[in-house]
């Protein structure tokens, strides 16, 4: 199981929808406001879709599992609260990612009639009641001869709930839960983004209207989505804390030689660490994000070593162009690196772009300080390695002064191949 951070009517029953004969492709239900201020009573639709049939579902229900094969994996997609009534917006192209990747079954849970509530604490009520009728339709298909290694459930929010119910009805013998939406770690590896709380490109505060309650909640859906696009492959790194990830001391397992690092989203399950005994220590993992889709950032160390007299505290600036005149921009800024005479200091760069040929590198140094004078950061040598490619060359500066925030320029060469 792995889970990714950032997270209400009365029940009279509940039921699993009979398979609608009269709707040729079943759709989401969709509901208002209106819906969620009075209340719906729990009524959970499954519907079906494969590579046959993409874009038209077919209903299912635990006596009638339709074009469901037994025999290739289940997919169950799981949503959560939905307090205005309308579908997940993401649903669509959750479906149509999964099965691009994998010839599977995905069966799409609606449980919107439950889910819709002004009230959080009544849509979270029905879970358990949820994950029944979800048993009773697994059951079914183990009757049929499906085999709990071939269950994959992908919940969001309310829905990582429901999932880790069903699990916990099956004894965590299902094959992979993936839960999207909770803050402590309880999945066999748990994947933090940006520190797992405030997420970049998200509203910081009321002014944004209701992307501001639920844009960050929401990104991991969509950072999960980014992973079934062959454009964007975010990797995540292993560590105890995000101060640790960010100051480059959990970077290892991306050096060659050394075990891989885990990816996240669909292909997370093929990090070896994962396939180990199912049971704890559990592993945390971190990485950061660009603001927008696909969300990929590049990582390079940039190893400094000075030769000013006195110690410098500061950040740096650091930006690359191309020959093409493609540029890309880090600020290492999250707090003050400490630079002194000949010791290497080895910072961790993320950028939105991965440029292959490197033509020119910017620099420059600042201490944060408005009043006072200006300093200089006097570089022995400049080195530049990047950590999703580590076969490409290391490039490399020698006898550089920086004025305190002023941008300087150089075009690199390349670093002597003995140097590490």
């Amino acid at each position: 199981m792995e889970c990714m951070t950032h997270f209400y009517l009365y029940v009279t029953f509940w039921a699993l929808s009979p398979a609608d004969t009269d709707e040729t492709c079943p759709s989401f239900t969709r509901l208002s406001f209106h819906s969620a201020v009075v209340g719906t009573k729990l009524n959970v639709k499954l519907m079906l879709y494969t590579r046959r049939n993409l874009t038209c579902a077919q209903a299912l229900n635990s006596t009638v599992l339709g074009n469901l094969n037994v025999t290739k994996k289940t997919t169950f997609i799981v949503h959560g609260f939905r307090p205005t009534g309308s579908p997940p917006v993401w649903i669509g192209d959750l479906v149509e990612g999964l099965l691009s990747v994998e010839d599977m079954n995905v069966v799409v849970v609606d449980w919107n009639r439950g889910a819709t509530t002004v009230m959080y604490h009544h849509a979270s009520s029905k879970t358990k009641d949820v994950a029944k009728i979800l048993k009773e339709f697994i059951d079914q298909m183990l009757a049929e001869g499906a085999s709990l290694e071939d269950i994959y459930m992908i919940g969001v929010s309310l829905g990582a709930h429901i999932s880790g119910f069903v699990g916990k009805m099956y004894d965590g013998q299902l094959g992979r839960i993936t839960a999207l939406g909770y803050k402590e770690p309880l999945g066999n590896i748990d994947f933090y983004p940006n520190g797992g709380l405030d997420q970049p490109g998200c509203p910081k505060t009321i002014l944004g209207g209701a992307q501001y309650f639920k844009c960050d909640h929401q990104r991991s859906v969509y950072l999960y989505l980014s992973s079934l696009r062959e454009n964007c492959t975010i990797t995540a790194y292993p560590c105890d804390s995000y101060r640790d990830y960010r100051n480059g001391k959990c970077v290892s397992c991306g050096i060659p030689q050394k075990e891989s690092c885990p990816i996240l989203g669909y292909y997370a399950d093929h990090w070896k660490d994962y396939l180990r005994e199912k049971s704890p220590p559990m592993t945390k993992a971190f990485f950061d994000t660009a603001e927008e889709k696909p969300f990929c950032i590049y990582h390079y160390f940039v190893d400094i070593i000075t030769w000013n007299k006195n110690v410098r505290r500061g950040s740096i600036t650091i930006k690359l162009r191309d020959k093409a005149g493609s540029t890309t921009e880090s600020k290492i800024n999250h707090e003050p690196a400490t630079f002194q005479k000949y010791h290497q200091v080895s910072l961790l760069a993320r950028f939105n772009q991965d440029l292959d040929k490197v033509a020119a590198i910017s620099l420059m140094f600042s201490t944060g300080s408005v009043v006072g004078p200006k300093y200089k950061l006097r570089i022995l040598r400049m080195k530049l390695r990047s950590l999703v490619h580590p076969e490409r060359p290391q490039l490399c500066r020698y006898d550089l002064v920086l004025m305190e925030n002023t941008e300087t320029v150089f075009q690199p060469i390349l670093c002597p191949k003995l140097q590490m």
